[in-house]
């Protein structure tokens, strides 16, 4: 079984941060194959270009690979594009475009802090 990450909890994770991961998350990280969406990496490069993030997408992405055997997604764009035009719920292009990809993807669990998401999308786990 798979689980999508978004993009707080892949900065926490990278940054060794655990106690900011609530334990029904952690849990799921424990007990899914990780996934995240490439629009989480497009997030990522953004935070890096506006400062919030010291290091670059590419970076974290392969210290997660090596560590957890995270991989980015390679589901269908077409897909997560169709099912993104469904998510009238935010104007924010990079939920949006992750929680389309839990979606597609079999309604995958997506573990996030964000309350907006997790108040939008019913498999989002804290």
């Amino acid at each position: 079984m798979i689980a999508y990450l978004d993009t707080n909890v892949l900065f926490w994770l990278c940054e060794n941060q655990l106690a900011r991961i609530s334990q029904p998350a952690l849990d799921a990280l424990n007990r899914h194959d990780l996934l995240i969406s490439p629009m989480a990496m497009v997030e990522l490069t953004y935070l890096h270009e506006i400062g919030r993030s010291r290091r670059v997408a590419q970076d974290i992405v392969r210290q997660l690979r090596e560590q957890l055997g995270m991989q980015v997604c390679d589901h269908s764009f077409a897909d997560v594009a169709e099912t993104a035009t469904f998510e009238s719920w935010t104007r924010d292009p990079f939920d949006r475009m992750i929680v389309a990809h839990a979606k597609a993807n079999g309604y995958s669990p997506l573990v996030t802090a964000d309350e907006k998401i997790r108040q939008y999308y019913p498999r989002a786990v804290w």
